[in-house]
């Protein structure tokens, strides 16, 4: 890899962190579109539980993965919020980046392999 590539995908990544780190915090609390369409039709409290009426939104369940460590936004165990939702979108970068970086690492070491049938060394001449 180039030095050029290199800075290239640094500083990409340290950009990705410092969104996830510090701009994910004052991300909109309101509900997005799909959201809002699973609420039509039922009332609210000021907790956002719902007191009455009919929507789709009366059938969510939790999901299977509610309990997990990066669970909502935050991570398990850190009782600061802005804290927790920076920890938590600094941990997603990483460990995307870390799956990424591997498995492009994984399909160039395997395009570089001599095919079984191929006679003579690749790139000299």
């Amino acid at each position: 890899m180039s030095k050029r590539s290199g800075a290239f995908i640094l500083g990409g990544l340290l950009v990705a962190l410092l969104l996830a780190g510090v701009v994910s915090n004052f991300a909109s609390a309101h509900p997005d579109g799909l959201d809002s369409s699973l609420r039509e039709g039922c009332t609210f409290d000021a907790d956002d539980n719902i007191t009455g009426g009919s929507c789709p939104a009366q059938q969510a369940k939790d999901h299977e993965l509610a309990d997990s460590p990066l669970a909502d936004y935050g991570v398990r165990g850190v009782d600061n919020a802005f804290l927790s939702t920076g920890l938590s979108g600094v941990l997603g970068v990483l460990i995307t980046f870390a799956v990424g970086g591997g498995l492009f690492w994984l399909s160039r070491r395997r395009s570089t392999t001599a095919s079984p049938g191929a006679t003579g060394s690749a790139g000299t001449e």
